[in-house]
This record gives C-alpha cells, sequence and structure tokens, in this order.
C-alpha cells in the first residue's frame, strides 16, 4: 500500500468496522517453496475488543502456511475503485485508485478441535442468519458425526496481530469540494458509478469535518 500518512487508519473502532463489514481474506506467508496465498473467510474474535480475528483453512493448507510456526498476513480489501481525472475538473491530473485495506500480521494461535467447532459454528451463524429460513450448523438435517467429520477437515486459528498496518485512501489529499464531485461521480450512472466506495468517502469526509482522527 501506498505509505503516505496522510492515509493512514489509526482508530481501532474503524479497522474493526473495516474488517467486520468485509470477511473474505486474503492469507499469505513465506512457505518451504515460496510465498504462497490462500483465500478464507475471517471473523473477529468475539470475546476481545482489539483487532483478534478468528478463521479456519482446510487441510493441508495449515501445513502449507505453517500454521502456529510462522508468521501469518491476512489482507482484508474494503471498497475500492477507480477515480478518472476527468471528476476533479478542467486541471492537471492523473487517475487514481481509492481504496481502504487493513494488514494484519503475526503468528497464529492454532485453535484446540472443540475451539474449532465453536467458531466454525459462529461463522454459519453469523452469514446463515441472513437467509429468510437460515440452516444453522448444528440443525436437523445435520447431525453430530457430520459436523464433526466435516471440522476435523480444517484447522481453526486465532490472529491477534503483532503487526497492523490500515490505509483508508479516499481522496483526503483533495479539497472538500473536489471530493464531494468525486462522490457524486460514484453515485450516479456511469461505467465506474461505485456507491460502496461513495459511502466510504462521506464517512471519511463526515469524520474529517468533525475533527475526528481516524
Amino acid at each position: 500500500m501506498r505509505q503516505n500518512p496522510s492515509f493512514t487508519l489509526v482508530d481501532v473502532a474503524e479497522i474493526r468496522r473495516v474488517v467486520e463489514l468485509n470477511p473474505w481474506a486474503t492469507i499469505m506467508s513465506a512457505g518451504d517453496d515460496g510465498l504462497v496465498a490462500s483465500h478464507y473467510a475471517v471473523l473477529l474474535d468475539e470475546t476481545r475488543d482489539d483487532l483478534t480475528i478468528v478463521g479456519h483453512v482446510g487441510r493441508p493448507d495449515d501445513l502449507i502456511h505453517g500454521m502456529g510456526e510462522r508468521e501469518l498476513l491476512v489482507v482484508i480489501q474494503g471498497p475500492h475503485g477507480y477515480i478518472s481525472p476527468g471528476w476533479y475538473g478542467d486541471v492537471q491530473a492523473v487517475p487514481t485508485w481509492n481504496y481502504t485495506a487493513v494488514h494484519l500480521a503475526g503468528v497464529p494461535e492454532i485453535l484446540s478441535d472443540e475451539e474449532n467447532l465453536v467458531v466454525l459454528d459462529q461463522f454459519v451463524a453469523r452469514f446463515e442468519s441472513r437467509m429468510p429460513e437460515p440452516k444453522l450448523m448444528w440443525e436437523r438435517p445435520n447431525d453430530p458425526a457430520y459436523v464433526e467429520r466435516l471440522a476435523s477437515g480444517t484447522v481453526g486459528f486465532r490472529l491477534s496481530p503483532s503487526r497492523v498496518v490500515a490505509k483508508r485512501k479516499l481522496s483526503q489529499n483533495k479539497s472538500p469540494d473536489t471530493i464531494e464531485t468525486v462522490i457524486a461521480a460514484l453515485t450516479a450512472d456511469g461505467p465506474y458509478a461505485n456507491p460502496a466506495l461513495a459511502a466510504e468517502m462521506r464517512r471519511a469526509q463526515d469524520a474529517r469535518r468533525g475533527g475526528q482522527k481516524q
């Protein structure tokens, strides 16, 4: 990510919000045969109020990543999108890309089988609860033997990051009027319409106006 202090996100509550709303993560490590990446969902550890996350990988990804022994980098990507220089008006400008991203690094703790089942249950409940008729992990026609057999093919982990880098590049280096113009362009019809990114820009702009450090 671009290392510009203007784009640094430091507020833990805001970083947690990015993780909460964007659970699909890229998990990277330096394996025996070079760099390796996997893609899994993660959740904030609901027993903590920091940036600890929980998740699971399918076997043999635990061995590929050296789970519990090597440092992982977990990358979480929020809304992002193309920003046209034409949205800045008749001034010198080049295209750019706005984004929000969080990097969490550390050596994960491997969960016990019992803890892994609890986390898997939390995953199912979190995402299935939005369905009209949720089908939860322990409900029929699933039985305990079936659930435990599937869970045995996964390895649960908890990552309390030792390093956190969070960025929110949302045109903060532009004037308030220019930011409003970009937000309007992202919410209008067009090839680069991006309401989710516009909403993040609006949130950052409102915080900036309110003098909040994020």
